[in-house]
Order: C-alpha cells, then sequence, then structure tokens
C-alpha cells in the first residue's frame, strides 16, 4: 500500500509503497503453472516439462515481473486516490525493509501537473500591425519574379558580382589534402554566399582560363570540424563565365504567369491579391505570437521538468535530422539539449497554459476546422487531395492539425479580451525583410 504523499518541491512528490511477497506467490505459482502448458525444452514433450525445472529457470524473472506489475498498480491506486495528476513517469527505488525479507518496499518520486489560474488579459494590450499594399511593393514583387527566373549569357571579360562561374579548385591546408577539399566544375553565383564571403570575393575580376592562387580562413565555428578555424590555400581555375540576363515584364512574361491574355495591369492586380493575403496571414501570425507571450506573462505556472526535458530531447532530435539533412553528417553534429531549454520551457509551460484555457472555455476543435486546416495547407501543392488523404492517414499529422485549429482559437478567445493597438508598418518591416 502507498504511504503519505511527501511534497518534495513546487511540483515534486514522493511516497513509499510495501508490498508483501507472501501475497504475490499465488500469482507467481499461477504465471509458473501457465508458462510450463507452454514451454519447450530439450528432452522434454511440449507442455511436459516438470514445474521444479521451470521454477529453476523462470522462477527468478517470474518474481519480479509479478512484483513489477504489483508496484505499478499500487502507484496507480494511490495516485487516483490521491486525485494526483502525474506528468510524465515515476522513478522507483528499492528501500531497506529492516531485515523482513517477506516484504518489498520501493520509493516512488514523481511530479505532478501544476495548477493553472488563469490569468486576466484585459489588462494586456498588444500592437495590431496594419499595412497597405502599395505600387512599390507590387514592383519589388515582380523584381523577385524575375531574378527567379533569371537565365545567363557567356561573357568575355573580368567577373564580378552577380555572375555565374564555372570552377575548379583544390584546397589544402599546410599542403596537405582533406576531405571534400577538391572538385571540378563547380557552380557558383559571385555574391550570393554559397560559399564563404572571401572565397567568393577572391574570384572576382578573374578571366575565364585563368588560376589563382589564394588563401581563406575559415571560421571556428564552421560545420567541418576538420578545417574549422584553419587557413585553407585554394588553388582555383576558372572555366566559364557568365551573366544574368533577367526577362523583360511583357505580355509573354505575363501569359507565362497565367495571365492568358497578357495582360500587365492583370498580373499586377493578381500579385497585390497575393501580397494581400500573405499580410493578413502575417499580421495573423504577429497578434498570435504576442497573444501567446502575454498569456504566459498572465499566467504564472512551474513547469514538470521531466516534460521540459523531454521536449529538450526532441527539439535536439529535429536540430539534428534537420542539419543532417542539410548534407552534415551524424559524427560532425555536436549539440547539446540544454541550448534547447529556455524553448522547452516556453513550448511546455504554454501547452499547459493552452490546455487549460481550451478546457474552460470550451474551445476544442470541430472536426470542420480541422478540415479546413489541412485543405488550406494543401493547396500550395500539385495534388491537393493526396495530401488531404496523407494527413487524415496519420493520428500523428491529423494531431498537428488539430493543435492548430485549437491555437486559432484561442487567439480568437483572446482578442475578444486583449485591447488591440494599430500600428501602420510597411510590407517589408511586417515581412521581415531587410
Amino acid at each position: 500500500m502507498g504511504s503519505n504523499v511527501e511534497n518534495l518541491g513546487a511540483l515534486e512528490r514522493r511516497f513509499d509503497i510495501t508490498i508483501s511477497l507472501e501475497k504475490l506467490q499465488s500469482e507467481i505459482d499461477n504465471r509458473l503453472q501457465r508458462l510450463a502448458r507452454t514451454a519447450k525444452l530439450h528432452g522434454f514433450r511440449p507442455g511436459k516439462v516438470p514445474l521444479k525445472i521451470i521454477t529453476q529457470m523462470y522462477g527468478v524473472q517470474v518474481q519480479q515481473d509479478v512484483l513489477n506489475d504489483a508496484v505499478h498498480k499500487e502507484f496507480k491506486d494511490t495516485v487516483q486516490q490521491q486525485n494526483l495528476q502525474v506528468a510524465g513517469y515515476p522513478r522507483f527505488e528499492a528501500k531497506a525493509t529492516d531485515g523482513n525479507d517477506a516484504l518489498y518496499t520501493v520509493s516512488a518520486t514523481f511530479e505532478v501537473y501544476p495548477e493553472i489560474v488563469l490569468g486576466d488579459l484585459s489588462n494586456q494590450s498588444i500592437e495590431q500591425p496594419t499595412v497597405k499594399v502599395g505600387e512599390t511593393d507590387i514592383d519589388k514583387t515582380l523584381d523577385m519574379i524575375c531574378k527567379q527566373r533569371v537565365t545567363y549569357q557567356p561573357v568575355n571579360r573580368p567577373a564580378k558580382k552577380g555572375d555565374r562561374v564555372k570552377i575548379d579548385y583544390h584546397g589544402t591546408i599546410d599542403g596537405n589534402d582533406f576531405a571534400g577539399g577538391k572538385s571540378n566544375d563547380v557552380y557558383l553565383i559571385l555574391g550570393d554566399g554559397k560559399f564563404l564571403k572571401d572565397f567568393e570575393a577572391a574570384l572576382i575580376d578573374m578571366q575565364v582560363g585563368s588560376s589563382k592562387s589564394f588563401d581563406v580562413v575559415f571560421p571556428e565555428d564552421y560545420h567541418g570540424k576538420e578545417i574549422a578555424g584553419k587557413t585553407v590555400t585554394f588553388e582555383v581555375t576558372l572555366n566559364e563565365l557568365a551573366e544574368p540576363v533577367l526577362p523583360a515584364v511583357d505580355t509573354e512574361f505575363a501569359k507565362s504567369l497565367g495571365i492568358p491574355d497578357g495582360d500587365l495591369q492583370k498580373l499586377r492586380e493578381g500579385i497585390q491579391k497575393d501580397l494581400e493575403r500573405e499580410v493578413s496571414k502575417r499580421a495573423r501570425s504577429k497578434l498570435k505570437e504576442q497573444i501567446m507571450q502575454a498569456l504566459l506573462s498572465t499566467t504564472q505556472i512551474d513547469a514538470p521538468s521531466i516534460l521540459i526535458n523531454q521536449e529538450k530531447e526532441r527539439l535536439l532530435q529535429n536540430a539534428k535530422s534537420d542539419l543532417e539533412a542539410r548534407g552534415m553528417k551524424a559524427k560532425e553534429i555536436s549539440l547539446s539539449s540544454d541550448l534547447f531549454k529556455e524553448k522547452a520551457e516556453y513550448r511546455v509551460k504554454l501547452g499547459l497554459i493552452l490546455a487549460e484555457l481550451v478546457k474552460v472555455h470550451a474551445l476544442k476543435a470541430t472536426p470542420e476546422q480541422v478540415r479546413r486546416i489541412i485543405e488550406d495547407a494543401a493547396q500550395s501543392y500539385e495534388n491537393p487531395e493526396q495530401v488531404v488523404k496523407w494527413h487524415y492517414a496519420s493520428s500523428e499529422r491529423l494531431q498537428e492539425a488539430e493543435s492548430l485549429a485549437l491555437e486559432e482559437n484561442v487567439v480568437d478567445w483572446a482578442l475578444g479580451k486583449i485591447k488591440l493597438i494599430n500600428k501602420t508598418v510597411t510590407f517589408d518591416e511586417l515581412m521581415g525583410i531587410s
């Protein structure tokens, strides 16, 4: 049975569980007998192995299994009787029983979910960004679209920023080769930052057919440990040089962007509508960020450390997977989960607050809301229906959509409580474009 529950901290609890081994013996015997009926052992027919031999072979393991089951049952019964909401998993530690071999005592240490008293948002204020999409914003978008459709034309002159070059390079450290330090027929755009800045800068003014030797000091935090912080001597030969050619913004250009009659005004109007949709989404996102921060500011809670640690590990694994997807090798990735402590604590606390809000104010997402979120996300793919089916085929993916719907419900609820201050900003400011 469980003894009195001790408070070890804001959320940490502990109680002892004492089990009478004598009371477990009948269950141990039953399991051994069931095992004997199915056990296979050389020299015996199936089900005919003597119970004594079964006990010798499996008795210790069966006793431990029965004991573990009994401990977990007692733990479950006690937390239900005490109305404790356990966060994560308990830690069991065996305790001395003063020489009484008939008793088995363990200490169960665990954390509970905090009691949450939701804060008052009525005295909080947030900024509501407002943007008017203008002709300049449309011009910038057209310019960006043109750059995405850039072509390159060979030229006979010194290389300059913006040019596309094809090079062979061979890098050495103190005259020695290193992994990845040599390659041929490599294309790069001078100034786009795909290579180190000093490497790209050294190629400026080179001409087709010329070679050049120069040193580059790699950053101390460079992902490749073999060359991080070291000076690499490069031998580079420039094989091709081409300058960018942007498409003309004309009727054919408009047709290529889905305007059947090539009307440039219709193209601009379409871009304006797209930008206004982006503005609406971004403004909503900004409001959401501020609302979440206001909820955290007005509702002070302690977060179970076990949940924070779990979230830290999840964030760490996501970061490693992302780096591996970008080409880094697993052995080159040196990250600690402590890097994500602040973010993990934020997410856990916010998650607890949102769960309480949803419960108290009945903000549960409806199937229609979830469907709408999934369908909206699917519109950016070639086959939206397949994407929708893909989401509904996985409970995990469906849960992600449900979480987004819940957050939207919370935002709508909060907007009815919190004070809004209109703030006029430019399109670039809203979108974070420098």
